[in-house]
């Protein structure tokens, strides 16, 4: 049996884009090449900084490796939550003081509201930051620049 090229034009369909299997302690990434997780975190090799709220845990991710942490940290309270999603550094200030007059110290702003890594107890709730130890607040200001990519789960 002939079939003419003109004929199979409206039966044409693209292919299904399908996920490829995972590598042993790697993630399963589509076909076409979505960006895969960095291992031991939540996040993305596209994350210079990610932080994952259930288990209270940040860390710095250079070149899709991490280079820092597992840290703890303490996130926002229930009633006032640390924002989900992907964000990018929007400004640093070393000697940051909110609206309540409270000191922020080694602030690195990266979401709407005023949220940033600072330093700040890790017994108590912040107002939507990510609370670090004084010595990770440090490591994360001096690491991390305007633009950088910061996932948050």
């Amino acid at each position: 049996m002939t079939v003419d090229a003109v004929g199979l034009g409206s039966m044409l369909i693209a292919p299904v884009a399908q996920a490829a299997p995972a590598a042993a302690g790697g993630s399963t990434q589509p076909a076409g090449g979505t960006t895969s997780l960095v291992e031991g975190t939540p996040c993305t090799v596209t994350a210079k900084a990610c932080v994952d709220l259930a288990s209270r845990q940040a860390w710095l991710i250079t070149d899709g490796k991490v280079d820092g942490g597992p840290v703890p940290m303490m996130p926002g309270a229930p009633d006032q939550p640390t924002p989900v999603g992907t964000f990018h550094v929007q400004w640093k200030d070393p000697h940051h003081v909110n609206t309540e007059n409270q000191p922020m110290p080694w602030s690195v702003f990266f979401a709407d509201g005023g949220v940033a890594f600072h330093e700040g107890s890790l017994q108590r709730y912040s107002a939507g930051c990510v609370h670090l130890t004084d010595a990770d607040a440090q490591r994360y200001y001096r690491t991390l620049q305007v633009g950088d990519e910061v996932q948050v789960h």
